[in-house]
């Protein structure tokens, strides 16, 4: 495995801890401590408990890592939630 190479896999959120951090769950049942990617900090992309994220991984330490994608739950738009459109 090159130094380079990341893991990459799949959860769910479980817990939002402070500082930007979250608790995940992944699939075979390892619970892990991880911070979101800078394009998800930068687009805002929101992260709330029960949602289904890829998270990225070193080989050094399996106890941290990266979300780098959330996945889109379909139905219905949320209350607060509004359609971006043409602002004056």
């Amino acid at each position: 495995m090159a130094k380079e190479e990341l893991i990459t896999m799949e959860g769910a959120i479980d817990e939002i801890l402070p500082d930007g951090r979250f608790g995940v769950t992944l699939d075979n049942e390892h619970r892990i401590i991880c911070y979101t990617a800078g394009k998800m900090r930068r687009y805002r992309i929101r992260s709330v408990v029960g949602d289904r994220v890829h998270v990225e991984m070193t080989p050094y330490d399996l106890s941290k890592g990266r979300i780098v994608f959330r996945e889109r739950i379909p139905g219905p738009m949320p209350a607060g939630a509004r359609k971006r459109g043409y602002r004056r």
